[in-house]
């Protein structure tokens, strides 16, 4: 069974970063939850909207995160690529992979407790 994370991402252009920050957190006013040094999370209705900070891209993308108690065969069923060479998967059970319109999809096993 495939159903939703609880993560979404952003990857933003550096250039674009701390514009992106203040429109969710002082326009939209959602509640800062994490500060790292590259990346921001908000509390996104019980999600983590995460705007990510990435130099070397030059145009925003939308990342997302989907659960599966088995992540190869839930790549499997989707048809879709493998991409595990987007980013690290340190500690995570899972893989990197897309949609048809290319939306960088993380498929991957909850962590305990945490669905």
């Amino acid at each position: 069974m495939i159903r939703p994370g609880r993560n979404i991402a952003i990857k933003v252009p550096q250039h674009r970063w701390d514009e992106t920050v203040a429109f969710y957190r002082d326009r939209i006013g959602l509640r800062v939850t994490r500060e790292l040094s590259a990346s921001m999370g908000f509390d996104f209705n019980g999600f983590t909207l995460w705007i990510d900070r990435v130099p070397q891209q030059s145009q925003a993308d939308v990342w997302l995160e989907l659960f599966s108690d088995d992540p190869d065969a839930a790549l499997a069923r989707l048809g879709s690529p493998q991409r595990d060479e987007l980013e690290p998967l340190d500690g995570v059970t899972g893989h990197w992979t897309s949609d048809p319109a290319g939306v960088v999809v993380l498929v991957r096993k909850p962590r305990e407790g945490e669905e």
